[in-house]
């Protein structure tokens, strides 16, 4: 039932509010970096660290995700934006 007044959200805005709700949290994702590393029976450091998220960066679907991994990048090698 519809309310006058009431605005419905456009498909793109509840698309956007989704991929943003579903984004990991910073540590989340160094998390699963890490896991991924150490599963593949390799040592953990900054070059591997680095690589993975370059290689996310790489396929990264949208701005959004792309703003992530440029983050934390800048955040493994002590930069700040």
């Amino acid at each position: 039932m519809r309310q006058d007044g009431f605005n419905p959200k456009t498909e793109g805005d509840i698309s956007r509010y989704f991929s943003e709700a579903m984004m990991p949290s910073q540590q989340e994702t160094l998390g699963q970096i890490v896991v991924e590393i150490l599963r593949s029976g390799k040592n953990i450091n900054r070059k591997a660290i680095c690589s993975k998220l370059l290689r996310r960066l790489e396929l990264a679907s949208d701005a959004e995700q792309e703003k992530h991994y440029h983050e934390l990048i800048g955040m493994l090698f002590g930069r700040e934006d």
